[in-house]
């Protein structure tokens, strides 16, 4: 009697408009937001003739797709985050029962609705991002299990295709000319090496759990390592493109970019379980930056 009566409290009283915006985590939609916003960019569009398809593609891809995958991860993550971080709505119980599921199958739904007012470029965007993120959290193939491929995973989604998204919905004929596409990419790649430091956050909880993150099957200064070179090599094949394609000066600004992440790894490399946040922080900003200035660069005649 006691089981069903609490089960019928949890179904009966929803958690609080506060818990499941913390559960949807608006700190972290600004990077697909950026993404996105260096599509537009890139694609030569007129944003400002554009207004609406602008806001309802940062809203696609912020607000709804990027907060889904947010709580489908903490829906399935919620026994590794009982052990990393117990204070999360799910673990600590404010989100009681499967509330936490069903936000994340509505906030999902809500996001293929979205994407559909774009016809079926914005379809295609927003299934394609959903699949990945319920893959990437989601048994039977919960790529973040695989630190390789969980990696790739967001990188692509948070990254690649939001810039893709970015410069496909604001045109109105073709699809997106291959130097955005070769540039989103690119960066995706490059993100890879940010989700890895991404993860040092939850080395202990991710190994009692069995989660396979780089940081756990490399060790963190292996993992640290090879965080740096995969966000610098992506970012020294951005410039030499730029230079190639006639863009001079967008490629020095990429190169000084890079020259100015460098001493913030090498601090990063001293202690990277202490400093990994905090290089998310500054070096990883900087990144981000170069991708707005390889927009602009495919924009200029």
């Amino acid at each position: 009697m006691t089981v069903t009566l609490d089960l019928q409290q949890r179904v009966a009283n929803p958690p609080k408009a506060g818990v499941v915006l913390e559960l949807l985590k608006p700190v972290t939609w600004f990077p697909p937001m950026w993404a996105f916003a260096c599509g537009a960019v890139s694609s030569g569009a007129v944003i400002s003739e554009h207004k609406a398809e602008f806001a309802l593609g940062i809203f696609l891809t912020g607000p709804l797709v990027c907060a889904a995958s947010q709580a489908v991860n903490d829906w399935f993550d919620r026994h590794v985050d009982a052990l990393n971080e117990p204070g999360r709505p799910i673990p600590s119980g404010r989100i009681p029962g499967n509330w936490g599921l069903r936000i994340a199958i509505g906030w999902t739904l809500l996001s293929l609705a979205v994407g559909s007012l774009f016809g079926i470029r914005g379809v295609v965007a927003a299934v394609v991002a959903n699949l990945l993120s319920w893959a990437y959290s989601a048994p039977p193939i919960r790529l973040k299990n695989n630190g390789w491929l969980g990696n790739a995973a967001v990188g692509l989604s948070y990254e690649g295709l939001a810039w893709i998204a970015g410069a496909a919905l604001l045109v109105s004929t073709g699809w997106p000319d291959w130097r955005i596409v070769t540039l989103a990419l690119l960066y995706s790649a490059g993100t890879h090496g940010i989700m890895t430091l991404n993860d040092f956050k939850s080395i202990d909880g991710d190994a009692r759990s069995g989660v396979r993150s780089l940081p756990v099957v490399l060790g963190a200064n292996r993992a640290a390592w090879l965080a740096c070179v995969v966000m610098l090599v992506p970012q020294v094949i951005v410039a030499s493109l730029l230079l190639y394609w006639e863009r001079p000066w967008f490629a020095a600004g990429i190169v000084a970019l890079m020259l100015a992440q460098l001493p913030l790894m090498r601090r990063l490399l001293q202690s990277p379980r202490e400093r990994a946040i905090w290089y998310s922080g500054t070096g990883v900003t900087l990144f981000v930056l170069g991708m707005m200035v390889s927009a602009f660069a495919l924009r200029t005649p």
